[in-house]
């Protein structure tokens, strides 16, 4: 039972070192422009799917209520 409450001991506080020393955390700026990109690209995607579901729902009402 010890040799397991070490290694779990042990993996936390590699975990804890590694989050701290090794991990490359970005700064406030750069995860301000990172959300950014993201909001355009969300918001880009949402009006490209919009139009095509707009068309498409134009083109099968033509075909189920032919004028």
């Amino acid at each position: 039972m010890k040799k397991i409450v070490d290694k779990v001991i042990s993996y936390f506080k590699e975990t804890y070192n590694e989050l701290v020393h090794k991990v490359s955390w970005p700064t406030y700026s750069e995860l301000t422009n990172s959300a950014v990109v993201v909001l355009y690209a969300s918001l880009l995607i949402a009006v490209v799917v919009f139009v095509m579901d707009s068309c498409f729902q134009h083109l099968m009402e033509g075909f189920i209520y032919p004028h």
